[in-house]
């Protein structure tokens, strides 16, 4: 009876595990607002990212001069904008203007054009001092808002306000899933003879969750694909290169999760052996 309790107890711990890794890094990293601007602004290091968001300040000067009937240099401009995206301002305004994005996800402000179209504001980058120079050079003057489709259509997942139930019960579940899972944890470990082998299998529990994140993340890597269909472009690879990122940012918490696990289960083997060599002389 007592190894059917432990038994019990040992998978709603993997399960309530198998919640709480991946709900912790969402909430840690998508759902909330700050996080998520953290989030884009270490993305925006990439040099992947870094090139599509030139290219696409790039078009949109030379769509802003064509409007006032100037022409400008397209090398100069495309060097400029390398050089900014480049430079130590880039990430804090880029992650400014993926604010617009959020807004549209996870509450019910409408982040839209005139045309209904999903759209970030990129209007602050192009107002940076590195810019203003050189477009002044063709009295180009930057609107306060600038906003660029980031999909004409939305996915229907990504309409918005259709995800600001994550937005109110996000944190409620990431929370609520890591400290039953240390609970249940605790109460497997109190139901369990072998403190020993009971560490191990908590260890083995760590390893089944990283494991199934990392296939998990290889099958869902389709689906992404299917959403960024919904784009083009510059903003394409921009948002191929933010995805990157994150699944990368997401590996590194499965592959913490998989290191305490071994580490959980060398050290259930070390106190089960220790456990029993102090009951052998006992048994003589």
């Amino acid at each position: 009876m007592r190894f059917v309790m432990a038994l019990l107890l040992w998978v709603l711990t993997t399960v309530l595990l198998a919640v709480a890794v991946p709900t912790a890094w969402a909430q840690k990293n998508i759902v909330d607002q700050a996080g998520y601007s953290a989030f884009a602004a270490a993305a925006a290091k990439d040099p992947q990212l870094q090139q599509a968001v030139a290219g696409e300040l790039t078009t949109q000067v030379r769509t802003l001069a064509a409007k006032n009937g100037a022409e400008v240099n397209a090398s100069l401009i495309r060097g400029v904008a390398n050089a900014y995206t480049a430079g130590p301002m880039f990430p804090g305004q880029f992650a400014k203007a993926n604010e617009i994005a959020h807004t549209w996800m996870f509450t019910n402000q409408l982040a839209r054009d005139e045309n209904g179209s999903w759209v970030v504001d990129l209007a602050p980058m192009l107002a940076d001092a590195s810019f203003q120079e050189t477009l002044s050079q063709f009295n180009v003057k930057v609107p306060q808002t600038l906003t660029v489709p980031i999909a004409a259509s939305a996915p229907e997942a990504l309409q918005p306000g259709k995800l600001r139930p994550l937005a109110v019960w996000g944190p409620w579940v990431s929370v609520g899933a890591t400290v039953l899972a240390g609970v249940f944890a605790l109460l497997t470990l109190v139901a369990a003879k072998s403190r020993g082998k009971t560490l191990a299998a908590l260890g083995v529990s760590a390893l089944l969750v990283g494991a199934a994140g990392w296939a998990g993340l290889e099958a869902a890597r389709r689906y992404l694909n299917n959403a960024l269909n919904h784009t083009s472009g510059d903003i394409r690879q921009a948002a191929d290169a933010m995805v990157n990122h994150a699944i990368a940012n997401l590996h590194q918490w499965l592959n913490l999760t998989l290191a305490v696990g071994g580490g959980l289960v060398v050290f259930g083997v070390i106190v089960a052996m220790l456990g029993g060599l102090r009951r052998r002389p006992s048994d003589r």
